[in-house]
């Protein structure tokens, strides 16, 4: 992992002492809200809807485990003895006093972490593959990359104030597990025929209000000009974004007002005065980057490991469990494990202050002191010995981090939701532990297959209801919660937007409505046949027929 150098500490801890500065004056009332506002944002303090709430940022989703053990301390002393992972591979409190954030700052200071960027209309945190480094299908890191990036980014003064805020996700495997699609700016590592390495740029991506895949703006960018060509898109952005309304203030909306090639053509017009320039990478500096991001001392071991494999035949729940929760990896002897954040009636994505403290031992003890934060609110820990485990899993169940959901239908995704967010139409919560009530028997998951629930409170898309299989959205409908559902929405290489099957549903229909789609799907589909791909084959209208037929006859019962 990238360890800060003393301009790095230097840089957070001046920021940790200007805005413990800026926060008293504001509680001695020498500061007005309005004064206040655009200070404590730029420090990632939100005013939620019962309570602040600060985002701390995780770069590309990269922990250690002294970093995860602050986090637990924090939680436990500042906040409720939980905290919320994000699909921005962040992490959320959302019970901190305003007086006690400078200080919380100051103790993520202590273990190279910040809140800096993780609000505002700027550049905001760097995402990319929670399986960097140790994927079989991966053609280039990109951790690097996005460390060059997220540096290239932070305090970058012409980009501070944009018309709204920006994402950048990262990618270097064959199979995209960023979701570089729906970003303003995907960079997708790739080798030309020669083997130089480059990059393919989408750009104009993005879910919220006016959900949009990216189109490819480059399809080979010399690695020494990635920073310039990604300037020069920025520049045209930040010249031509509409700042005179919120609604369409997203780059995604220029892209598609001026349409790719018009857009295209205007980047490379800055592009032309900014390569070769001060933004040019050397191949020191990629180096020095990545020196910070080699292989663990694996140590050499046979493919499979024959107790593994022993305790697989075993255990009904060891071999359930390592088949959803347990991924191959580049170095023979070894696995990455999916520490589930999906467990019936918690919040998806909360995790309790002795937990960090057993992930971080967990960490410590079995994947070399490295934890991943993942898109869809789990936790990775990518390097384990296959002979540990089952050790590992024991210890796991233990702390309630093994459910054997991942990519199951109970793997929900979920922002907060009307529960903390001033933003959100509806909760978000109850409706992911209702539909995970209903669907808590292990085994008929196993027999649905593959499918992804991506829940959001409010047209923000925190939740990515969006690229869901099946996607809820909160409404407000005359003062009154009910959600919107779409199907056929997916992430990945075949990024897609789900698409709505009609009108709204109260909140206590939901677990009917998704007992319905999944009726549906397992009566029709062919063997083998994941549910997205039923729906790619057959349409939307066989499932809207049946959820609206059966919510009739419910509604006739009880006449």
């Amino acid at each position: 992992m990238y360890q800060y150098d003393e301009y790095d500490q230097r840089i957070v801890d001046e920021r940790v002492a200007q805005f413990r500065d800026q926060t008293l004056r504001y509680l001695a009332g020498e500061l007005s809200e309005d004064e206040f506002r655009p200070l404590r944002l730029q420090n990632g303090l939100y005013i939620q809807r019962y309570a602040p709430m600060l985002r701390v940022a995780i770069p590309y989703g990269n922990l250690r485990a002294d970093q995860v053990r602050m986090l637990g301390h924090i939680a436990r002393t500042y906040d409720r003895d939980y905290a919320h992972f994000t699909t921005r591979q962040n992490l959320q409190y959302n019970w901190p006093r305003v007086e006690d954030v400078p200080e919380i700052l100051a103790q993520l200071a202590t273990v190279q972490m910040h809140a800096i960027q993780t609000s505002g209309n700027c550049i905001r945190n760097v995402t990319s593959d929670p399986f960097a480094g140790v994927a079989g299908d991966e053609i280039i890191d990109p951790r690097p990359w996005g460390e060059i990036v997220r540096q290239w980014s932070t305090f970058h003064p012409e980009f501070a104030y944009l018309p709204r805020k920006f994402k950048i996700a990262v990618n270097g495997a064959t199979e995209d597990r960023a979701v570089i699609q729906v970003h303003d700016i995907g960079l997708d590592l790739k080798r030309d025929a020669a083997g130089n390495i480059g990059f393919r740029v989408l750009v104009g991506g993005g879910l919220g209000r006016t959900p949009i895949i990216g189109e490819e703006i480059a399809a080979f960018v010399p690695w020494q000009d990635i920073l310039s060509y990604c300037e020069a898109i920025l520049r045209v952005y930040n010249l031509h974004g509409r700042r005179d309304n919120i609604y369409k203030a997203r780059i995604k909306i220029l892209v598609k007002a001026l349409g790719i090639d018009a857009f295209r053509t205007q980047v490379e017009a800055e592009f032309v005065h900014l390569k070769g320039g001060p933004a040019t990478l050397t191949q020191a500096e990629v180096d020095r980057v990545a020196r910070h991001f080699v292989d663990p001392a694996y140590e050499t071991l046979p493919a499979t490991d024959a107790g593994y494999s022993a305790q697989l035949a075993a255990s009904k729940g060891f071999a359930a469990w390592a088949k959803r929760n347990v991924r191959g990896h580049k170095q023979p002897g070894y696995a990455s494990v999916v520490l589930s954040l999906k467990k019936s009636g918690i919040a998806p994505g909360d995790i309790t202050a002795d937990q960090f403290d057993r992930v971080a031992g967990l960490a410590e003890r079995y994947s070399f002191g490295e934890v991943r934060v993942t898109h869809e609110q789990n936790l990775v820990l990518a390097d384990v010995r296959q002979s540990d485990l089952f050790a590992l899993w024991e210890a796991a169940r233990e702390a309630g981090l093994a459910t054997p959901n991942i990519g199951l239908l109970t793997d929900i995704i979920a922002c907060p939701g009307g529960d903390f967010c001033a933003l959100a139409n509806a909760k978000s919560i109850p409706i992911a532990n209702a539909i995970q009530a209903r669907f808590d028997d292990l085994d008929y998951l196993h027999d649905i297959g593959e499918i992804e629930i991506n829940i959001s409170g409010c047209m923000n898309a925190c939740g990515h209801h969006h690229v869901g299989h099946i996607g809820v959205l909160g409404v407000d409908k005359n003062g009154a919660e009910f959600y919107q559902v779409t199907i056929g929405g997916d992430q990945g290489n075949d990024t897609a937007i789900g698409k709505v099957i009609g009108p709204s549903f109260a909140a206590a229909e939901m677990p009917d409505v998704v007992s319905s789609l999944i009726n549906t799907y397992t009566e029709i589909r062919h063997p083998d046949e994941r549910f997205i791909d039923t729906v790619r084959r057959v349409g939307v209208e066989p499932f809207k027929t049946r959820v609206y037929a059966e919510r009739e006859q419910r509604k006739q019962a009880h006449v």
